[in-house]
Formats: structure tokens, sequence, C-alpha cells
């Protein structure tokens, strides 16, 4: 096994770092390291997963994590990477979000005895922020940082740039609160390095500063690239197409598409950041994609990997399944949820349930209602060459009907002509 610095510049986990003499100690000590995470929902998504796959590595290494819930700085909320002012939070909604983040660290970094000195810490600044006044804020944390030094930082100039925009006293400050975060886990854990996004480098430096100012010592940041798609735009909460970790936002069966769907340009970098696989597998699968494409090994590999860690082996075995039964007759097995999924894309009728006694209705007839044939005489043909599907199974009856002893999860029926083409029957 590579040395962690190593394995870290392998991934390309290494975007900055405030004084290289770090690798050294990542190697040869056992540092206490942070990583903030902000509760603006009740759950993380893809692109914080790269953050907690750095500290689960810090971790396996001998380190001892911190994983710190932002239940403080999240009633201010953070500038970076924003163009418009956050909405507030309630109280309540700060206590919901931070409940919901901690449940999923918890899954991800070892929390138990067994990690002896590198057992896993959970932190919430909200013990150390709520209850500081204004004066001791302003007095003890203000006074150590130049309006100048704070505007020069690229989350505040970025808003500042911006024709018709700026920001608030509110966000402004929430550097310095951050940077009192590093101070507290300095003094309360000895923690002595802070990790990140590359987004985040001006509100870890401002930590750095702090603890060197007041206490007269070395600690260090690590930033890491951030996490973007293949069209160069970043994961976030506030943009569509949100890929959550809660299985209740994002399902395990779409988590394994997401990432089973994505492109050739961004698998490799994919592969290290979220998995836990060795240098040399990762460069034969970065082989097979230049080489052969058109299998999809890599993205295989991906999805069963990050669905793995972030839901366990079982759901992604089931979430492997379905994406099998796309094309085959094993779809009768899925659940209602597992089955709407996988169908999420496809367009869909609603019918009444009443049409399928008796005689049922005539496939035919279905396909042209569904628009998957133009008319009768051409619904025949698909038929009698054997394009037609009900349920995954080739129909070549040109009188086969549809009936209630068809229905998949209580209620549905798949229509398929040829490979590609899909429509979901609701009967209800």
């Amino acid at each position: 096994m590579a040395p962690l610095a190593q394995d870290l510049r392998f991934r390309g986990l290494v975007h900055q770092m405030t004084n290289v003499a770090l690798e050294g100690r990542l190697d040869n000590d056992r540092l206490t390291v942070y990583s903030g995470f902000d509760p603006t929902a009740d759950s993380l998504h893809v692109g914080h997963l790269l953050q907690i796959c750095t500290l689960r590595r810090l971790q396996l290494a001998g380190h001892h994590p911190i994983a710190l819930a932002g239940g403080g700085t999240g009633f201010i909320g953070d500038p970076g990477g924003k163009s418009t002012e956050r909405a507030l939070l309630t109280p309540e909604e700060l206590a919901h979000n931070v409940q919901g983040i901690r449940s999923q660290l918890q899954r991800y970094l070892d929390f138990g005895p067994d990690a002896g000195d590198a057992r896993a810490t959970m932190a919430d600044n909200s013990d150390w922020l709520a209850g500081m006044g204004l004066f001791d804020f302003l007095r003890d944390v203000g006074k150590h940082f130049t309006v100048n030094q704070m505007v020069a930082k690229e989350s505040v100039r970025a808003r500042l740039d911006r024709d018709g925009e700026g920001i608030s006293f509110t966000e402004f400050s929430y550097m310095l609160l951050q940077a009192y975060d590093f101070l507290r886990l300095f003094d309360d854990h000895g923690c002595r390095l802070q990790i990140g996004g590359s987004d985040q480098w001006g509100n870890i430096t401002m930590g750095i500063d702090l603890v060197r100012k007041l206490r007269h010592t070395e600690v260090w940041g690590l930033t890491s690239p951030l996490v973007l798609k293949a069209d160069g735009t970043k994961f976030g909460k506030s943009e569509t197409g949100t890929v959550w970790l809660d299985a209740a936002r994002t399902s395990p069966y779409l988590l394994y598409q997401f990432f089973i769907q994505c492109e050739d340009s961004v698998v490799g970098s994919y592969l290290r950041y979220f998995t836990f696989l060795p240098h040399d597998q990762l460069a034969a699968l970065d082989a097979v994609t230049a080489e052969h494409p058109e299998r999809r090994e890599a993205q295989r590999v991906l999805a069963r990997e990050v669905c793995s860690f972030v839901h366990g082996t079982a759901e992604m075995e089931r979430a492997e399944a379905a994406a099998a039964a796309l094309f085959s007759e094993s779809i009768v097995e899925l659940d209602e949820p597992t089955l709407l999924d996988v169908f999420a894309e496809a367009p869909s009728t609603e019918l009444s349930r009443a049409q399928l006694e008796g005689e049922g209705l005539l496939l035919v007839d279905l396909l042209v209602e569904t628009g998957l044939a133009p008319s009768k005489g051409r619904a025949r043909t698909t038929v009698e060459q054997g394009g037609a599907y009900v349920n995954n199974r080739r129909e070549r009856d040109t009188k086969a009907a549809v009936r209630s002893t068809d229905l998949l999860a209580g209620g549905y029926v798949v229509l398929r002509r040829g490979k590609k083409d899909y429509h979901l029957l609701h009967f209800t």
C-alpha cells in the first residue's frame, strides 16, 4: 500500500496545502484532522462524498478525524460559491438538518472503540458559537483580521465584483466564525489539520492565521479539487439533479445509475475520488476505458463501489439487479419504488384497472394508444416481427391481450417496442 501522501497525490486529491512539510506529517505522525459540513439540508450529497472519503482515508492511515456539523455557522451561511445571499434557516430546520447529517456521517467513519486513537469524533460548532457574545467575538476574533484581508478572499471578492449584488455583514463574518472553529478544535481536541474543497481555501487559511496569532503554533490546511460534472459544473444542493446520499431522496438504484452513466472523461477521476481501490486496479481500468470504452467496465466498477460504500452491499446488489431487469423478465421481481425508479424517464399512461377484466386489453391497441406504434397495421407488424414485449416478455401473437395477471407491483405493466422504447402503464 502506498504512503498516504503519495496516495492522495495519485488520486488527485491535493489541490493546495499550506506547507509541503505536511506530507511528511501525514505519513509519519498521527494528526487530528477535521472537515466541516454545512447543514443547509438534512442530507449530504455526492459533492460531499469526496471529503467524506478523504476523512476515511486519513482514519485508515491512523489519523483522528473530526466531522464538524455547522449547527452554528449554519445560521449564517457560507458565501463561497454563491452569487446571491443564502436563505436563513430557522433553529428548528437547522436542528433537523444537523441530525440528518450526523446519522449519515456515522455510516462512513468509524466512531467505535475498536478504532483506538483513530476513533472518529462528531462535533457541532453551535456548542461554542451559540453562547458567544458579540463583544467577545469582536474582541477575541475580529481584532486579529483586517477588512482588507477579508475582502481579498475569493469568496468575498466574487460577490463584490457582481453588478447589483453585494454581501451582507452576516455572510461577510462567516470566515471569522469558521476561523474560530479551527481555534476551538485545536484547543479542545489538539486538531492540527483542516481539509476541504478548493473553494474553502480562504476560510481555512483564516483559521490557520488565528491559531498562529493566539496559540503561537503551526497548523495546516489541505484542499482537494471540487467535484465537477463532465460539463464542468459543480455538484451542489441548490442545483437541479442533485444526487443525495439519503436513500429517501435519491434511491440506491438512482445513485447506481448516476455513476454507471457518467462520461468516460470523468470516470477515472471519480474512481480515484470515491473508491478505495488500489492503484494498479485504477490504472487497469483507465486502460480499459481508453482501449474499449464501449465495455463501460470502469463505470460498472465505480457504480458498485460507490453504491456499496453509501448504502451497503445488499442495496448495491438490489440496484444492480434492477438495472439488469430493464432488459429481462426478472422485472417481475421489482417492488413498486424500484420499478418506478427504473422507468422514471419512460412515458406513462394511467388506465382503469376495470379494463383488464374479462378479455383484457389487446396488445395491438395498447401499442397504438401509448404511441409505440402509429397505427394498428404497424402494431401488428411489430408484434409479428418479434419487436413487441409485455414486461420484457416477447409477444408474437397479434391477438395477445394484457390482463390483470400481467400486473407488476400490484398495478403496472411495462410495454416495450424494440430495444429501447418503453412505456409504463399504471392501472388504478
